[in-house]
């Protein structure tokens, strides 16, 4: 960029992207889409393969970015939630019904989540209403009935000192849930819900940012739109 006299916006605003992504591209090596990447390289005057090696390796932006695949959520091991909430720097979102599992396996994870915003850290909850047809649809489905709804009662009452975090979001939603999501800066875990299946026996995908347009993208957008409709959790 510096050869070719171009500025991150200018480059962003010419292949039509926001300048946070070309940031992204510098700062944290992450690999945008090939046919974003062909265009950039094409405006600075180098090979793809050049700027991004991967490009030319043959593996898909989904293939560099899937780090583990565990058949059930209750094979990932314990400690490797709280690790990726304790090295979190940037921003941490939970996004699930209840995600009871999180503080009853790790007694921890509460006190550390409102340290981390508390630091300056991005961190943002959306657990399902209690209250809500969705998530009675959910226990029916599941067979579980109002335990899914009392489950999800009893993860607020964890939670809810978070509450008291002016600079932590907390929010319910009432959304179909296809997807637990949990976002650690650049790495998530995905938890891939089954129709009538509880979540404990669901799979889950572990994914690092590897580039622009896969997997991790497509979770984080559509973790966006939950977000989207979500509103404050009462006090």
């Amino acid at each position: 960029m510096r050869s070719a006299g171009i500025t991150t916006r200018r480059l962003a605003a010419e292949i039509g992207v926001d300048p946070k992504t070309v940031e992204r591209w510098v700062t944290r090596d992450t690999v945008p889409h090939r046919t974003t990447a062909f265009s950039a390289a094409r405006l600075l005057g180098s090979p793809p393969a050049y700027l991004w090696p991967v490009l030319d390796s043959g593996a898909t932006t989904a293939e560099n970015e899937l780090i583990c695949f565990y058949p059930h959520r209750h094979l990932v091991p314990r400690s490797l939630w709280f690790d990726l909430l304790k090295s979190a720097q940037r921003e941490v979102v939970v996004m699930a019904y209840a995600s009871l599992f999180l503080p009853e396996d790790n007694p921890e994870s509460v006190r550390l989540l409102a340290e981390k915003a508390a630091s300056g850290v991005r961190v943002r909850m959306a657990l399902g209403d209690p209250d809500s047809p969705e998530v009675a649809r959910r226990g029916a489905e599941e067979q579980l009935d109002e335990a899914l709804a009392g489950r999800v009662r009893m993860a607020i009452a964890y939670y809810r000192p978070l509450l008291e975090v002016d600079s932590l979001d907390f929010r319910l939603h009432r959304t179909t849930l296809y997807n637990s999501v949990f976002v650690y800066d650049d790495e998530m875990l995905v938890n891939l819900h089954a129709y009538g299946v509880y979540g404990y026996l669901a799979p889950i995908l572990h994914l690092r940012r590897a580039g622009e347009g896969g997997l991790f993208d497509m979770y984080a957008e559509s973790l966006e739109r939950v977000w989207g409709h979500a509103y404050p959790c009462p006090r």
